[in-house]
């Protein structure tokens, strides 16, 4: 039987190490390779360290501590409504948006402190 279409060219497996030269180029491409294929290593971490400059006081209570955060929020909250005051557009519409999420934070702070210190 006769075929329509030819065998494919009889081509001789070549191995990457046939000379020194190959080897050395597999090498580096293997090596590039996982240097952007594989997950990297695991790198032990050094434990996060805290910048002690603007530092709470660990020993301090945590009523006087939310209390402070709850002024904090709320004095950041008015500083923010009076500054968008003087502005018009889209930068005043992203300082509302941003006392909003200050208030939230004081709302959230409020209701720790008032799980924490019962007020009835």
């Amino acid at each position: 039987m006769f075929k329509v279409t030819p065998n494919p060219p009889l081509t001789d497996p070549v191995s990457p190490y046939e000379s020194p030269d190959s080897r050395k180029l597999n090498e580096a491409a293997e090596r590039a390779l996982d240097h952007y294929l594989k997950p990297a290593a695991t790198v032990m971490a050094s434990p996060y360290q805290p910048n002690k400059l603007y530092m709470a006081n660990p020993a301090a209570a945590t009523e006087p501590m939310l209390v402070n955060a709850s002024e904090t929020l709320g004095s950041a909250t008015v500083m923010l409504n009076d500054f968008a005051a003087l502005l018009e557009g889209t930068h005043r519409k992203t300082l509302l948006g941003i006392a909003q999420v200050v208030m939230l934070a004081e709302l959230a702070v409020n209701q720790v402190l008032d799980k924490v210190v019962p007020t009835e």
